[in-house]
């Protein structure tokens, strides 16, 4: 199965209302690998690796995060890396 990989640049309220959290668990039940951490600027960085369709679903999902999160915009990038996992990553 051909493996892509995007990077995700997430604005709106997504710090501390479990964004990060959220995400590890909904790419891990879709089989993607990659990271997902904090930016200081206030936006959620992620780097995603799977199949096209599970990707379109972690975009879809990205767009409206857990419930408390109030998403104002995913911009998607094309990405690169290797993964064995998805994982946090600490602030950067």
């Amino acid at each position: 199965m051909e493996k892509t990989v995007l990077r995700l640049e997430i604005r709106g309220v997504v710090q501390g209302v479990g964004y990060r959290w959220s995400m590890v668990g909904e790419a891990r039940r879709l089989g993607l690998r990659g990271w997902v951490r904090n930016r200081r600027d206030g936006s959620v960085e992620a780097v995603v690796a799977g199949s096209p369709e599970s990707l379109d679903r972690i975009v879809n999902w990205a767009r409206k995060g857990p419930a408390s999160a109030a998403v104002a915009s995913v911009d998607v990038f094309p990405g690169e890396g290797t993964f064995d996992s998805f994982d946090q990553r600490p602030t950067a």
